[in-house]
């Protein structure tokens, strides 16, 4: 498997990216490649001598950066010498079967859009993320792709996310929720509104109907639709209080006793991986023809590992082969 990495995404590139791409080299099978995206010797810069040469990895020259701070669909098709627009070509042109950024949202979703299009039916590609709950994976869609979407858009996200949760979390008929401010028809906006008429109608959805923010936790549904702008705030609340929460509790347990700290210390430990979005590779964009895989900006060295091990199980099992045709399926 060929893998494209966008070198300079994130907010420590590319000394993070380098290192954890370095570092996945080890999961990598006969046949496969990483192929760094970015200004050469930026890059080399970051490699040790002995890794020159090294046959599973290749640098692919990239002059120009799109910046976190720049206006998405006029940076990519300004700057289309940057290591976003040269890594998505190369998986458009077919010479890379997967990519992976940590870069701007924005600009990797527009690069998807111009470059790699849309699957066949969907308008605007939405950003899926695997939640942790004490009931097991939740999928949230849209994660920040598309911030002022139609109705229509939050319908195809809900065939495209249920989809995945078939392949990914092996869910048979995946309970669909739409977020809202409350579980009553009469209340929330005319989008929701309009999308909940959309979900209900669609027998091919197995829709459970509006839930509450809480309610993600609570293990009412497997998918949870709402926009691009709601859907990334409320991820970011949740990174925030679940580091918050960790943190307070791994104080308050320093304060134990040797014996019960050293009992608790193992317990934090898996409570710690469960919520650590680093252990989970990324967040996929939906529907666009590739296998494209989104890391938090503020992900390190192991987020690109585990981004590069995610993309080598999703290529292994065919998950992008799978959403098309169950995609084509379903809008037939």
């Amino acid at each position: 498997m060929r893998i494209a990495i966008d070198a300079m995404g994130g907010d420590h590139a590319p000394r993070n990216v380098v290192e954890g791409a370095l570092q996945a080299l080890a999961d990598l099978d006969s046949g496969d490649e990483l192929i760094l995206v970015g200004p050469e010797r930026l890059i080399r810069a970051e490699l040790p001598a002995r890794c020159d040469g090294q046959a599973k990895l290749r640098l692919e020259n990239a002059t120009e950066v799109i910046g976190m701070d720049e206006t998405p669909v006029e940076a990519v098709r300004r700057k289309r010498d940057s290591s976003i627009v040269r890594m998505v070509k190369l998986g458009a042109g077919g010479q890379a079967d997967a990519m992976i950024s940590a870069g701007n949202t924005g600009a990797l979703v527009a690069a998807g859009v111009l470059l790699l299009k849309p699957l066949a039916g969907v308008e605007r590609p939405g950003i899926g993320v695997m939640i942790p709950t004490m009931h097991g994976m939740v999928i949230l869609c849209d994660a920040g792709a598309n911030i002022q979407p139609k109705p229509a858009h939050l319908h195809q996200y809900a065939l495209l996310a249920g989809i995945y949760a078939e392949a990914i979390l092996h869910i048979e008929r995946p309970r669909v929720g739409l977020l809202n401010i409350g579980a009553e028809e009469e209340k929330g906006t005319p989008l929701v509104k309009e999308t909940r008429r959309l979900l209900e109608q669609d027998p091919s959805l197995n829709y459970v109907g509006f839930i509450e923010g809480r309610d993600i936790f609570q293990g009412v549904c497997d998918v949870v639709i709402t926009d691009g702008f709601t859907g990334n705030v409320t991820l970011k609340i949740i990174e925030g209080i679940t580091a918050s929460l960790l943190g307070e509790l791994t104080q308050e347990a320093r304060t134990c006793p040797g014996e019960l700290l050293a009992g608790l210390n193992p317990i934090l430990a898996r409570i710690r991986d469960r919520y650590d979005h680093e252990q989970y590779g990324g967040a996929m964009l939906l529907g666009v023809c590739g296998l494209f895989l989104k890391v938090h900006g503020s992900g390190g060295a192991r987020a690109i590992r585990n981004a590069v091990r995610w993309v080598k199980d999703a290529g292994a099992r065919g998950i992008h082969e799978h959403i098309r045709s169950r995609l084509g399926s379903r809008m037939a």
